[in-house]
């Protein structure tokens, strides 16, 4: 999973990225409007790996990981600008969008005031805008290979133009319902306004816990239930809060420290943990699990994955020469004391077959021959 942290300048995104990674890469009380792009990868925190590499002592043990991208701030108005962070993003999986909540005099503000309502609907706009520009010079191009004799797509133009309707609206491309064959003209095209999207408050260490804190999760609940309520899709964008310097600190922290850091601060769960569990709902993600003495590893799958499928997610050709797959729940196993065998005599391991749906948790073993 591709997550990209997008927001305007100097609204704590490379703040909430060393969160996330635990890095230590510096932050700047001034717009950017160059450098490099950061990349940081990091393991799912995943329980049932953890007791499953204590049952079977493995030689490796491999987590889910997510992949997360920190780039310049966006800024209003400027389209080109603003592209460079499009044609670095534009394969991400979904965007985190994370809007300045926390005052403080030494960080300027590039629109000069905090206000968090104002600046979700301007990078919103940003977003709409990129693809609009996009699309605007796709059918230019058409239009001008038509005059020169070449025959446009007339399936895609036709999917240009209904982009293009909405996007004038604006409206983002992800509250507009798509068919199949829609849907697959759009892949290569990568717009940026139709990603899942997690926003991402970022409060300052005052407001934790707070009845600001909760007043402004509601307040941007209440935007985008009021920007969404024409769309019959269901949501894709989630909310959550967190102090991104708090976040910082304590992922710099050795685990025990963090922790008491946590427990004083009555954080539930660092923000690592909980933006990813956000995003795998966000993208109806799940894991299922293989176990053994050579490995101890998650995969992440979409929800509504076949055994078949799942099973090319390992190697193409278990999926090719899939016979059936034996698979116990990981809670089941675990009711069973570790005890593959014993769970086999209590009818816990079962055998299914192509058209299995696989669950969350579920630890698989698929037998295939090629």
């Amino acid at each position: 999973m591709k997550l990209a942290i997008v927001g305007l300048s100097n609204s704590g995104k490379t703040t909430v990225f060393n969160a996330l990674t635990g890095q230590s890469l510096e932050t700047t009380i001034y717009p950017t409007i160059g450098g490099e792009p950061n990349f940081g990868v990091v393991k799912v925190p995943d329980p049932r790996i953890n007791k499953l590499t204590e049952i079977y002592k493995p030689k490796k043990i491999t987590y889910a990981s997510v992949e997360y991208i920190d780039y310049i701030g966006l800024t209003k108005g400027d389209a080109q600008q603003n592209r460079k962070v499009f044609d670095l993003i534009k394969d991400a999986d979904a965007v985190v969008h994370v809007v300045r909540a926390f005052e403080d005099d030494a960080v300027i503000h590039p629109m000069n005031e905090v206000n968090p309502l104002r600046d979700i609907d301007a990078l919103e706009l940003e977003l709409i805008f990129g693809d609009l520009e996009f699309v605007e010079k796709r059918l230019q191009r058409m239009e001008e290979g038509a005059k020169r004799g070449k025959k446009p797509n007339e399936a895609e133009k036709k999917l240009l133009l209904k982009c293009k309707d909405a996007l004038e609206k604006e409206m983002p491309l992800r509250d507009m319902t798509f068919d199949e064959e829609e849907q697959k003209i759009m892949k290569p095209l990568q717009f940026i306004s139709i990603k899942p999207e997690v926003v991402v408050i970022n409060i300052g260490e005052k407001d934790l816990n707070t009845g600001r804190e909760k007043e402004l999760l509601n307040k941007a609940e209440d935007y985008f239930n009021e920007k969404h309520k024409t769309s019959s899709l269901v949501t894709r964008h989630s909310l959550l809060s967190l102090c991104g310097k708090i976040e910082m600190e304590i992922a710099q922290l050795p685990a025990q420290e963090a922790e008491a850091f946590l427990e004083d601060l009555k954080i539930k769960e660092p923000a690592l943990n909980k933006l990813i569990h956000v995003s795998y709902d966000l993208l109806g993600l799940i894991s299922f699990l293989t176990s053994g003495e050579d490995e101890v590893r998650a995969w992440t799958i979409t929800k509504g994955t076949s055994a078949h499928r799942a099973a090319g997610k390992i190697h193409s050709d278990i999926e090719r020469g899939f016979i059936r797959a034996e698979i116990i729940g990981y809670d089941d196993f675990i009711s069973s004391g570790g005890d593959m065998a014993f769970a086999k005599s209590k009818g816990l391991l079962r055998l299914e077959g192509k058209e299995y749906i696989v669950r969350d948790g579920d630890i698989i073993n698929f037998k295939f021959n090629v």
